[in-house]
This record gives structure tokens, sequence and C-alpha cells, in this order.
């Protein structure tokens, strides 16, 4: 496989394994959303602009979820 085949794979298995996740800790939103950054990179090398387009706005979205989520803790 090649070296961005493989980034692509590695961040699109975070990308799920921290979606299931999400619930059980905060941290875990906002590693779905790193991992949606690792996705949207990937997208723009790989050529596919509306993956990557795509991508970066899932992790604009998981930003705002896990920032509601905190901010519903601390009141």
């Amino acid at each position: 496989m090649r070296p961005l085949t493989v980034f692509g794979l590695v961040a699109v298995t975070l990308m799920l394994v921290c979606y299931a996740l999400e619930e059980r800790r905060m941290a875990f939103t906002l590693a779905f959303a790193a991992a949606c950054v690792l996705g949207s990179i990937y997208g723009f090398l790989q050529g596919a602009w509306p993956f990557g387009l795509v991508e970066a706005i899932w992790a604009a979205v998981a930003v705002r979820r896990w920032w509601v989520r905190v901010r519903a803790t601390r009141t």
C-alpha cells in the first residue's frame, strides 16, 4: 500500500472508533474532530476535494458539539 492510502485508512479508522466512543467521554468527540481533520487532509492530498471539504465541515460540527457539551457540564 502507498503511504497516502495508509494515511487515509488510519484517518477513517480513527474517525469510526472515536465516533463509536463519543458517548463515553467528551474527549472522544474532540478526537473525532481531529480525525475528521486528518480525513480532510487525506481527501485534499488525494485530489478528492469534495471529500476533503465535507470532512472539514464534519470537523467543525464535531468541535461545536464538543464545545456545547463542555459548556453544559460547567453549568
